[in-house]
């Protein structure tokens, strides 16, 4: 500051922060596209209407993909591009998540490497569900599946640092695109564990598990995984 000139009182100073903070939220603002018209001529399997499918949630509105498409498998089309996943239909992305479960924590009985499976195979066995989620039901399978999606997707989760010599456990927030794919894999893990070593059709064990989690019920794997790490979170804040 130069000499004699007048000092800056504080109400003045954050004036000028929140300007020079409004000017660059504004230069940072980038148009976004309008969205595009979903075609209603498209459908799942040329059977299920994916136009009329409706996500509720806010927080996943904008990642999960439910455009209309009538084959889910794009091959890796999207693997080399920035959020790739965004850009998958959130149906494909299930089925990936059928093919490949993952380890459920340290518990290596129930692993991806006893289960790999051709999409086609998937495919097939999720066509069934939805035929049997539509007849119970009387709606549209891959709302069902998004409403599952919804419910599974936890808010708040653990997250540990070390504090000197101790480790201490603080409650965070789920990122959207976590909130997904945790919801997406507890449903296949769900599925899994329900089928491990059953002779129940794989078919009935997806409709039941996504019917169960779109109703919020706690017998759904993923509404009650959501439910026991949330409270965990709750008692660490």
């Amino acid at each position: 500051m130069a000499f004699g000139s007048r000092k800056t009182t504080k109400k003045e100073a954050e004036e000028e922060i929140r300007k020079a903070m409004e000017r660059i939220r504004k230069q940072a603002e980038i148009p976004k596209p309008a969205p595009k018209p979903k075609d209603p001529g498209i459908k799942l399997f040329n059977r299920w209407d994916m136009a009329s499918v409706v996500v509720s949630d806010p927080g996943l509105a904008s990642i999960m993909n439910t455009d209309p498409i009538i084959y889910p498998k794009t091959g890796g089309k999207f693997a080399s591009t920035y959020l790739h996943k965004n850009k998958m239909n959130i149906v494909e992305r299930f089925i990936n998540k059928l093919m490949v479960p993952g380890h459920k924590g340290k518990k290596h009985k129930y692993t991806s490497g006893r289960c790999p499976a051709s999409s086609q195979a998937i495919m097939k066995a999720l066509i069934k569900s939805f035929e049997l989620i539509e007849k119970r039901t009387g709606k549209n399978p891959v709302q069902i599946l998004v409403q599952a999606a919804e419910n599974g997707a936890l808010n708040e989760e653990i997250a540990a640092y070390r504090m000197g010599g101790t480790i201490a456990r603080q409650a965070v927030t789920v990122s959207p695109r976590r909130r997904l794919d945790m919801s997406l894999r507890n449903l296949a893990q769900g599925i899994y564990k329900t089928k491990f070593n059953r002779k129940t059709p794989l078919p009935e064990v997806i409709a039941g598990e996504l019917m169960a989690a779109a109703a919020n019920d706690p017998k759904s794997f993923a509404v009650a995984e959501r439910s026991r790490i949330e409270k965990e979170a709750e008692g660490a804040r």
